[in-house]
Parts: C-alpha cells; sequence; structure tokens
C-alpha cells in the first residue's frame, strides 16, 4: 500500500503530465483551425495575403511557444525525478536557517535559472519573429533595460510579499492566511491605484494628451455620460512595438485613460475616441471593481486552502517535503501545493474567462448605444488587421484561453445593438 508521500509524488506527476497534454491538445486544435483558403465572412477585413500572413505569423508564435513549453516541461519532470529541490535547499541551508533568507534564496536562484532558460526563445521572438512582420521597435537597449528593470521589479515586490507571508507564517501558523489575505487586498488596491504612477514611467514616457479634436471628443463623450476624467494620457509604445492599444486604471482621482500613440497616429478620430468609450463602459458597468473584488475573493479562498495544506500539524507537510528530498518548511510546501493547484487553475479560468469574455461584450453594446458601434468596430478591424490576429480560432480553445470573444463575434453583436 502506498504511503502519503508516494500518492503526492504521484498525484503531482500525474496533474503536471494531464495539463501539459490539455494544453497541447488546445494549441493544436487552434492551429489546425486556420484554412490556407479565407474564410468567406472574412472577406469583408482581409484579402488573401493579409490573411496568409496573420496565419504564418501565428504558426511561427506556435512553434516558438511549443518549444518552450517543451523545454519546461522536460525540466520540471527532471527536478522531480532528480529530487533536484532538496539538493538545493540543503545547499542553501549551509548558508543559513534563516526561512526567510532561505526562501529567497532558494526562488532567486529559480528565476535566475528560469530567465536564463527563457532568454534565448525570448530573444528570437522579439528580434527574430516580432522583426519579420514589422512589430518589432524594441533595440538592443531597451531589452536589457527592460530585463534589468523587470528582475529588480520581482524581487523587490516578489521578495518583500514572500518574507513577509512567511513571516506572517511564523508568527501565527495556520491562521496566517487571514492576515495574509489582508496583506494582498491592500497591495492589490494600491497597484490597482498608483500603477500608472509609479510603474509605468519606469518603462515608457507617459504625457497628458494634446488639446485637439480627439481630447475635445473624448471629454465631450465623458460629460454626456457622466464619467468624470481629467486624466488623459498618452503613452510611448512605438518604441517597442507597432501594436496599437487603449486601458482605463485606477479608482476615484487617480483613475486615467491612457492611449498607445500608435493609437493615436494611425485610427481616426471616431476609432479612437469608441475605443475609449469602451474602456469608460468597463468603468462604468462596474466591472473594474467587480473584477478587482472577485481577485480578491479568488485569492482569499486559495490562502485558506493553502492554510490547510501547509499547516504543521497536517501530515503533507511533512510528506511534500520528502517528495522533493527536502527539508519540511514553509516555502517547501508552497511549492508543491502550486504543483497540485496548477490544473486545477486552469479549469478556474474558465470561469474568469466566460466573465470577462461577457464584460467585452457589455463595454462593446455600451460604446455602440452610447457612441458609435460602426466606429468601434472599424477599430477592431485594423486593430486584428495590424496585429495579425486569428481572426478563426477554435472554439475550444476561446473557451480556455481567450478573455476576449473572437472578433467576428464582437462585429456581430454591435451591429445587432448599434443605435446609429
Amino acid at each position: 500500500m502506498m504511503n502519503l508521500q508516494e500518492i503526492l509524488f504521484g498525484l503531482i506527476l500525474f496533474f503536471i503530465i494531464i495539463e501539459f497534454v490539455i494544453e497541447r491538445i488546445l494549441h493544436h486544435l487552434n492551429m489546425n483551425s486556420w484554412s490556407k483558403e479565407l474564410p468567406n465572412e472574412l472577406k469583408a477585413f482581409y484579402n488573401h495575403q493579409e490573411y496568409l500572413k496573420a496565419m504564418n505569423y501565428a504558426l511561427d508564435n506556435a512553434r516558438i511557444s511549443n518549444f518552450s513549453v517543451w523545454i519546461n516541461f522536460a525540466f520540471i519532470i527532471f527536478i522531480l525525478l532528480t529530487k533536484s529541490i532538496g539538493y538545493i535547499d540543503s545547499l542553501i541551508r549551509q548558508v543559513s536557517e534563516n526561512e526567510i533568507i532561505i526562501a529567497l534564496l532558494f526562488f532567486g536562484l529559480a528565476g535566475i535559472a528560469s530567465y536564463i532558460i527563457s532568454l534565448p526563445l525570448s530573444l528570437y521572438s522579439t528580434f527574430v519573429i516580432e522583426e519579420k512582420y514589422g512589430f518589432n521597435k524594441t533595440t538592443g537597449k531597451i531589452f536589457i533595460l527592460d530585463s534589468i528593470k523587470s528582475i529588480l521589479l520581482a524581487a523587490i515586490f516578489g521578495g518583500g510579499l514572500l518574507s513577509l507571508i512567511i513571516y506572517i507564517y511564523e508568527q501565527t501558523g495556520s491562521f496566517f492566511w487571514i492576515i495574509s489575505w489582508a496583506v494582498f487586498i491592500l497591495f492589490t488596491v494600491f497597484i490597482s491605484m498608483f500603477y500608472s504612477k509609479l510603474i509605468v514611467p519606469l518603462f515608457n514616457k507617459q504625457k497628458p494628451l494634446e488639446e485637439g479634436e480627439i481630447r475635445n471628443e473624448v471629454i465631450d463623450f465623458a460629460a454626456k455620460v457622466g464619467f468624470i476624467i481629467k486624466n488623459i494620457f498618452v503613452i510611448d509604445g512605438s518604441k517597442r512595438s507597432t501594436k496599437a492599444n487603449a486601458y482605463f486604471t485606477g479608482f476615484g482621482r487617480n483613475k486615467r485613460i491612457v492611449l498607445y500613440d500608435n493609437l493615436i497616429n494611425d485610427y481616426k478620430t471616431d476609432e479612437v475616441v469608441a475605443v475609449l468609450a469602451h474602456e469608460i463602459g468597463h468603468s462604468k458597468l462596474k466591472h473594474t471593481i467587480i473584477g478587482l473584488f472577485m481577485g480578491i475573493f479568488q485569492t482569499g479562498i486559495l490562502l485558506y486552502i493553502l492554510s490547510i495544506f501547509i499547516s504543521a500539524d497536517s501530515s503533507t507537510y511533512k510528506a511534500i517535503a520528502e517528495v522533493f528530498g527536502a527539508k519540511s518548511s514553509f516555502y517547501i510546501s508552497v511549492i508543491g501545493f502550486g504543483l497540485l493547484y496548477s490544473p486545477i487553475s486552469l479549469f478556474t479560468s474558465l470561469l474568469m474567462n466566460y466573465i470577462s469574455r461577457r464584460n467585452e461584450y457589455a463595454a462593446d453594446i455600451f460604446a455602440a448605444q452610447k457612441y458609435n458601434g460602426k466606429a468601434l468596430g472599424s477599430a477592431l478591424i485594423k486593430l486584428s488587421n495590424k496585429n495579425l490576429s486569428n481572426l478563426t480560432p477554435h472554439p475550444l480553445f476561446v473557451i480556455f484561453y481567450h478573455s476576449h470573444p473572437t472578433l467576428l463575434q464582437r462585429l456581430k453583436a454591435l451591429e445587432e445593438n448599434d443605435s446609429h
């Protein structure tokens, strides 16, 4: 009869393999959903040459993604079978016996290893694939500086939160989840409110939208729908890519609309305002607040389950450490919990993506009824065309991975609800 250690090891191995197989099947179906012939329903948006370019772009990205997934899968299996985590843990404990320092050193080494493994693929994706299709504007200097800044931010925020949570656990035991949840809530609200002021400037320059037709149209529309907004910014997204975007961030006085300069330069005024009307729709329909509360609630449930899993009195606390050949500790238990929970999160994301797609429909309809559905449809077509989006993803792939409906689905909904 198998003991608990053997059961946990088998479950971890089984879940990793099952998740890998499901993801590979879904990606295979998605790539095979392309037809070499331009579908009739797309002929109004794409010519045959543009369609083939989009298909080749998707296939090139799929190949590099597939290669990356196989490497990560093989790496995780190797670590499990060789009990490398236990070996690394024993080496770190020769440096310090402080659990916080041990955890920081381990995850620091893991982060460095992950970065080194992913770096060649990231370079290839940016400077070969994105360059090949005319998207890349990133220079070597920008790439290096972005990497350094991202690593430092991960170390500061990730390391700081990890240290605090371990300290809370050491002081409170299995009830750590309540205080940790409160810390997470404060951190989430803080980042949501000040992301554009504190984080974005580290990577991009932002400047207020200049006086002119677009600004006047945006302010007029916002006033019409009772949306008070004073902060409208333009971000220099063109220094990294030719792709365009826009987003809404913050709450209260800190809320702001951010436009990519590519959007300003390449799109008509009514198309830009229609995109912003969509973003304002998310705010007016409380999607931002609801999404924040859903994320907070989901994290609370996750932390509660984790507190049971890693309780020092729990039989799994010692067994999971034995799976990795390591000494029982908080961070080792978190790793084991993460591996067991990972495939479950694949399915919980189904609900989150479903809600997100419904919210996108609602924001589209808001823009269509309050502003101009045809202008929004035109902008969506341009965005999909310029970004070489996959217009015919497999339905199952959409269900599992898409937070937005497909272009054709959105255009159909817009046509049905446009009041202009």
